[in-house]
């Protein structure tokens, strides 16, 4: 159903075209569209891509990982539990309204509620409203992430949403259709699954951006090589992810550039022990590890674009833990498999997405493949992402896939979402469609929360790992590398970021 935001654009300010006389329109195209315009509906990549294009943080991620000022324009922590945020003055949303501290605060208090984003929130105890354009969070102890969070809150326009604010997951409601945010972009129509239009925002308030996109069309194009082609024939600018078995056709290209980038985002597999009894037995979880090849995988399926992992931390992090290594052994999983009870096998079901990962369709069928070897009949299911959270959610299959990006550039952020206890009221565990359990991992989890960072830290976070690694808490793929192609005099080198929420309203079109 197309949803035309008229109302939104009436208010909108109209381009000046002295501002953007070199003004150029971006067509683009990812390989699956948001499934809703609430930001704080699902914590997902897809989100935040859209997050950063319609709307501002308080504080955002630089190229080398450093905090660089949006809304906030600055910050001191006035105690061991209080950071002060002071906010940009003359900020307008898209409604046409001046931003002000009661609309952040508003904000927070919301993504204190989400399902998905509590859990991120859980260690802040309230935000307080100094003035207008002043701010203050506290901790409920000393938490070393402020920061870190504070890339998370959008200011969303409270009136816009007032009455109207209900996060409804997978849901039709108000704000999954409509969304007022301070952004260099405004949503002017949008058709799920067909096409997004989006259009520069006159009032934006960064006016020393040096973007020149004044219009962009977003297409999503499921399909890797029909994306591709429709870049190298184009009839788009842009497209991400840029698929492994092309890079070499991008590169060759005269017309086209490719940008690469190692990458910190997890791909595991989960293993669902309430719903399928055989997985509740270590040596069951430990068998499937075992009998996946995952740096096969990342040579023949990833052709080389990964690293294959051994853990959810990658090197750099804090809990990396460099004596886990892969530990593919066909011979050692059957052997687990008999000590098991299992030598003869069971039946699991799996399902995975087919358009979120690089190549996740044909990940999955080479592990049920690779299941196979050890007797475990595996009834695979791969489907658009759109339809794919949904089941995630309702933990549908025994075997599901997930991928994951440190939302805080920090390895206790893999714990608190996909490993710890599942816990509806803190929104720990919420990513853990596997119901692993160990109060150890829980309590240790907790602990690194509220420690400073530094060899005490870093231990307790790489035990973590070393705890999970022997337990088999969760089957651990590759690491995957970041891929954006493009048309030549596309700057998209100077926008794009190991988090993979490009800033596309900074990019430059010659």
């Amino acid at each position: 159903m197309k949803t035309t935001f008229k109302a939104l654009c009436l208010a909108t300010a109209v381009i000046s075209v002295p501002a953007l006389a070199e003004a150029k329109t971006l067509k683009m195209a990812y390989d699956a569209d948001p499934v809703s315009l609430d930001i704080h509906e699902q914590l997902s990549g897809g989100t935040l891509q859209l997050s950063h294009m319609v709307c501002d943080p308080l504080v955002r991620w630089g190229k080398d990982l450093n905090f660089e000022p949006r809304l906030a324009e600055k910050w001191e922590r006035t105690s061991d539990t209080t950071m002060r945020f002071s906010l940009r003055k003359g900020v307008k949303f898209h409604s046409g309204r001046e931003m002000t501290a009661a609309d952040v605060q508003w904000t927070f208090n919301r993504l204190k509620t989400s399902p998905d984003f509590k859990g991120i929130f859980e260690p802040f105890k309230a935000m307080k409203v100094v003035d207008d354009h002043t701010v203050e969070i506290e901790t409920s102890g000393p938490f070393p992430l402020v920061l870190h969070n504070a890339t998370y809150i959008f200011p969303l326009d409270s009136k816009f949403y007032e009455g109207k604010d209900e996060i409804v997951k997978h849901g039709d409601s108000f704000a999954s259709k409509n969304i007022s945010c301070t952004g260099p972009y405004t949503i002017s129509s949008r058709e799920q699954g067909v096409k997004v239009e989006f259009d520069r925002f006159g009032d934006y308030w960064d006016k020393k951006s040096p973007g020149n996109v004044s219009k962009i069309v977003f297409t999503p194009i499921k399909e890797s090589p029909t994306r591709v082609a429709a870049l190298l024939s184009g009839d788009v600018d842009f497209v991400a992810p840029a698929p492994p078995t092309d890079h070499a056709r991008i590169r060759d290209n005269a017309k086209t550039d490719l940008v690469t980038m190692s990458g910190t985002r997890i791909i595991t597999f989960q293993l669902n022990q309430e719903k399928n009894v055989a997985l509740k037995n270590m040596k069951v979880r430990q068998a499937i590890v075992h009998a996946i090849n995952n740096e096969g995988i990342v040579q023949k399926v990833m052709k080389g674009f990964g690293t294959a992992a051994a853990q959810m931390s990658p090197k750099g992090y804090l809990g990396y833990n460099d004596s886990l290594k892969p530990r593919y052994d066909l011979a050692k999983a059957k052997q687990l498999m008999k000590e098991a009870g299992f030598e003869n096998g069971f039946s699991a079901t799996m399902m995975a997405p087919n358009n979120r990962y690089v190549n996740d369709a044909k990940i999955a069928e080479a592990v049920a493949a690779m299941l196979s070897k050890i007797n475990i009949k595996v009834d695979l299911t791969t489907m658009p992402k759109a339809q794919y959270w949904p089941k995630y959610d309702e933990r549908a299959a025994d075997i599901m896939m997930i991928g994951w990006h440190s939302d805080t550039e920090d390895s206790a952020n893999f714990y608190e979402f996909l490993a710890m206890t599942p816990n509806k009221d803190t929104g720990r565990g919420q990513y853990n469609s596997g119901n692993y359990s160990n109060a150890k991992v829980d309590e240790m989890t907790e602990r690194s929360l509220v420690m400073n960072d530094g060899p005490e830290r870093a231990k307790m976070l790489q035990d973590i790992e070393k705890i999970l690694h022997d337990e088999a808490a969760f089957v651990p793929l590759h690491w995957q590398d970041l891929s954006w192609a493009a048309k030549k005099g596309v700057d998209i080198e100077s926008v794009v970021n190991v988090m993979n929420f490009p800033y596309l309203g900074d990019l430059v079109i010659k």
